[in-house]
């Protein structure tokens, strides 16, 4: 698909790898959608891009039906949507104290990475199928965001390898499912990236992440997630795959 001209929703779009894809794709003439639930960083994003800011909560059904709904009326309907929003957690099953896990938390978790990303998908996917067909019959694309902790996930991240093993899971059935509209439907797993969230660490442990990557050693770049996020959408024979993005890293246990 060629992204010049296309309307494109980024979730998660107001910062971190969202923020960049948003970038990226405008870059590349897309008319994006900067879907978030912070709308003040989301308006500051789409105001440098020439995009729209869209208050989105991606677990609730009425607030995704208005964040499409604003978007297609600036844009017209999108042929493109990057799964980014997300959220992380790490708590050991049994805690220091003896006591378990609170289910609560490891349930927050999933509704957002794995729920919330399954629902905006569903209606994306029911607003695209009803569009007319591109070139190759193809209709739409859309990518969702997972991790490498969906293979190699480390002490306490039982809820956040889980919600994104989910994302990995889902990849190849939703597909195939969506194969007959001319939707491809791919799924990047990055590594360690230089987000505003990594940012916060302290210098040496920043250091010491990027020397775990085998090569090259440093931490990944947001624009370089954002290159290959854009890459999914032009490459039409890219479909049902999930590619790791992270160095050759494979995580330690912690």
């Amino acid at each position: 698909m060629n992204i010049q001209g296309q309307a494109a929703l980024v979730t998660g779009g107001a910062s971190g790898l969202g923020e960049a894809t948003a970038r990226e794709l405008a870059r590349l003439g897309a008319k994006v959608a900067v879907l978030d639930v912070n709308m003040a960083l989301a308006e500051k994003v789409a105001a440098d891009i020439n995009g729209i800011a869209c208050q989105c909560d991606i677990t609730n059904t009425d607030s995704v039906v208005a964040a499409l709904d604003k978007a297609a009326a600036a844009h017209g309907p999108a042929r493109i949507l990057m799964n980014i929003a997300g959220i992380g957690t790490a708590k050991r099953i049994v805690g220091k104290d003896g006591n378990p896990a609170a289910l609560e938390d490891f349930a927050k978790v999933i509704n957002v990475n794995l729920i919330g990303s399954y629902n905006i998908s569903r209606l994306f996917a029911a607003a695209c199928v009803k569009l007319p067909a591109l070139e190759d019959g193809e209709r739409g694309v859309m990518m969702f965001t997972a991790s490498v902790a969906a293979f190699d996930g480390q002490v306490g991240q039982q809820a956040y390898s889980a919600s994104k093993g989910g994302l990995v899971g889902m990849t190849l059935p939703m597909a195939r499912d969506l194969a007959q509209h001319g939707i491809r439907v791919c799924t990047v797993a990055p590594g360690l990236f230089a987000t505003p969230l990594m940012k916060q660490l302290p210098e040496p442990v920043q250091a010491s992440l990027a020397a775990s990557i085998p090569f090259p050693s440093r931490l990944g770049k947001p624009q370089e997630f954002a290159q290959l996020a854009a890459h999914i959408v032009t490459n039409g024979h890219l479909n049902g795959e999930v590619i790791r993005l992270d160095g050759a890293l494979r995580m330690a246990p912690r």
